[in-house]
């Protein structure tokens, strides 16, 4: 009797956890159970349009286009005719072992990506062999097209997610494709949209069989939102064109508001080039590091250079605030400045006036090396201590956004380089003064800038002592960005009224200075050349003293500028000889339209220059290098 009882309740009690554990898997856990480890249940993910990307007057810059994706769930998978599966997808054996390997060992449950974007010819005939192989299908899937072949440095592109982020990821499988680079990576939350997903009921013969609890968890998907850039395309693509044949980047910038107008490297490639099947193998020749190109690295965000003469007008504005100098104050020229005793210790000047007083407007105008190494001197040396000094003197510099990361909304940045006291009395054994470092009075030395910060730094000026940060995207959909950090103005420690003599003296330099060559009639343009010196290379065992870099920063019109822009030539030579005339040209065709009959041949001249031999001899032959971009 007592047996039965105890074999009855056990019975009981078995049936009773049995019928509890069914309870809780499908009343209170149902809800929110993830099919996905379900071999019964097949997920299809429904992926939405990419949002597009316009220029800031509506024209297309980036589009999509379909492809499709050959994709594997490995638990699905049956023993199947391999030697007729990889004659259907072009593909060998081996490769094929590769990749189902891949795929189960990331996850045997969960589909991936296979074989991707097929040829559209080959799609409609494999389709039709699919049903023959258990565990595979085709995806669809959007990829991007670019109708202006132009701006990839700012564009980016999407590429594949690896591994092991698709591991950590609630969103993305592998195979799937992201933003890398520019625009793409930095909005790429906002770009992809949210893809849908659809939870299939299978039988044992794997066919679908219907949804999955009538489609209770099964999303739609939400295309990704458009972007309007600042970018003006027209002007970017006359920018390209101006610089083929040459290294170097341009950004140009609207000082009223900081928006990107132009953002150029040079040289650069054609966006389409990193789309489709091609991607892998042109990826590996844009960003092979001997490739002395270097078509993927962003010369405007990234390249750091010594500013040159630009950054006289730095020390001018900072002398006339700190009281040291006035715009009557002069020095004297005599072929340079000498900042002690020994015969090295002098640094020549170019600007040809001799033993006569040289006054703020005439030094900027004549790029007078004197005038400004006397001038930082007292900026530096105003103080009891050098080093207090210079930490002044920094103070001033930074404010313009120099030295530091800007804050814009694209991936890429260098934050340059301005010394302050610590820097060099760490440095220096003994006491040391603003001879020590008095290169940085005309930009050379240790300071370093990038093009953007030099843009930015002239669109502060244009603006008589703020800016706003600069950016590149405009519009989200249709909605304007709204974000502080664009529409704030950043104030500089430089006084509004020290920036009049600053201009007048810019618009000199293209009326008798050394951008004179480069005038367009009828626009009021004020700028500020400058050749930044370039050390000695050893290639191939031998010294090469390659020529200077080119440089030009200049803003138009004088009162109320519409446009602010730094040019970067490397090895370009005088600033007066490149960077001008392209700094003029881009100028007029950006306010007027296009460019003056008068000045075609200077066009031309441009366009048509290049100096790409230059760069040849600074490549040593174990390093020569065969590339494919423009």
């Amino acid at each position: 009797m007592q047996r039965s009882f105890l074999l009855y309740f056990l019975i009981t009690l078995v049936g009773v956890v049995f019928i509890g554990r069914l309870f809780q898997l499908q009343i209170i856990k149902g809800e929110t159970y993830d099919p996905i480890h379900n071999a019964a249940v097949k997920i299809e993910y429904d992926y939405p349009e990419r949002g597009y990307v316009y220029d800031r007057n509506g024209k297309l810059l980036v589009a999509n286009q379909l492809s499709y994706d050959v994709m594997v769930q490995p638990n699905q998978v049956k023993p199947l005719d391999t030697l007729e599966f990889c004659k259907l997808l072009k593909i060998d054996k081996e490769d094929f072992i590769k990749r189902f390997k891949r795929a189960k060992r990331y996850a045997s449950y969960l589909p991936s990506v296979f074989l991707k974007q097929l040829a559209k010819e080959d799609f409609a005939f494999l389709q039709e062999k699919m049903h023959k192989f258990n565990g595979f299908y085709i995806q669809k899937r959007i990829i991007r097209d670019y109708p202006i072949k132009a701006a990839a440095n700012v564009l980016g592109y999407i590429g594949e997610v690896n591994e092991q982020k698709a591991k950590k990821s609630d969103y993305y499988q592998p195979g799937e494709l992201e933003g890398k680079e520019g625009v793409e990576r930095q909005y790429e939350d906002i770009l992809r949209g949210r893809k849908g997903k659809k939870y299939l009921l299978r039988n044992r013969f794997n066919k679908v069989t219907g949804s999955y609890k009538n489609g209770i968890n099964d999303t739609l998907p939400e295309n990704g939102k458009d972007l309007t850039l600042t970018l003006d395309i027209d002007l970017q693509l006359y920018a390209q064109q101006l610089m083929k044949g040459k290294r170097g980047g341009i950004v140009a910038i609207e000082p009223s508001t900081g928006e990107i107008l132009a953002l150029v490297t040079a040289p650069s490639y054609d966006p389409n080039m990193l789309v489709g099947r091609k991607r892998s193998k042109n990826s590996i020749i844009l960003m092979d590091q001997n490739n002395p190109e270097k078509p993927t690295y962003d010369r405007g965000l990234m390249g750091a250079y010594p500013p040159g003469s630009p950054f006289k007008m730095m020390n001018a504005l900072i002398g006339l605030q700190e009281g040291v100098i006035s715009n009557q104050t002069y020095f004297k020229c005599f072929g340079g400045y000498r900042y002690g005793s020994r015969a090295n210790e002098f640094m020549k000047c170019h600007c040809n006036i001799y033993n006569s007083p040289i006054r703020l407007k005439t030094a900027i105008a004549k790029s007078c090396n004197s005038y400004f190494s006397g001038t930082y001197k007292r900026i530096v040396e105003k103080d009891k201590k050098p080093s207090e000094g210079l930490d002044n003197w920094n103070r001033h510099v930074t404010s313009f956004g120099l030295g530091n990361y800007l804050g814009y909304d694209l991936p890429a940045g260098q934050k340059g380089f301005i010394p302050n006291g610590k820097y060099y009395d760490d440095r220096n054994k003994y006491t040391w003064n603003a001879s020590t470092n008095i290169s940085n009075a005309i930009g050379q030395g240790e300071v370093l800038t990038t093009p953007i910060q030099l843009a930015n730094f002239t669109a502060a000026i244009a603006n008589r002592g703020y800016f706003y940060t600069p950016h590149i995207v405009k519009k989200i959909d249709s909605k304007i960005i709204d974000n502080p950090n664009y529409t704030v103005k950043k104030q500089t420690t430089i006084e509004r009224e020290h920036f009049k003599p600053v201009i007048e003296a810019m618009h000199e330099v293209f009326k008798t200075g050394t951008g004179m060559w480069s005038q367009v009639k009828g626009i009021e343009i004020c700028g500020k050349t400058g050749t930044a010196e370039n050390s000695i290379k050893m290639v191939d065992g031998i010294k090469i003293q390659a020529e200077d870099h080119s440089i030009l920063v200049a803003f138009a019109p004088k009162d109320k500028p519409k446009i602010a822009l730094a040019v970067f030539v490397e090895n370009g030579g005088y600033g007066s000889t490149i960077a001008a005339p392209i700094t003029s040209l881009l100028i007029e065709k950006y306010i007027n339209g296009s460019i003056s009959e008068r000045n075609k041949y200077r066009e031309q001249s441009m366009l048509n220059m290049s100096l790409q031999e230059i760069y040849n001899l600074q490549i040593p032959k174990s390093k020569e290098f065969a590339s494919g971009t423009k």
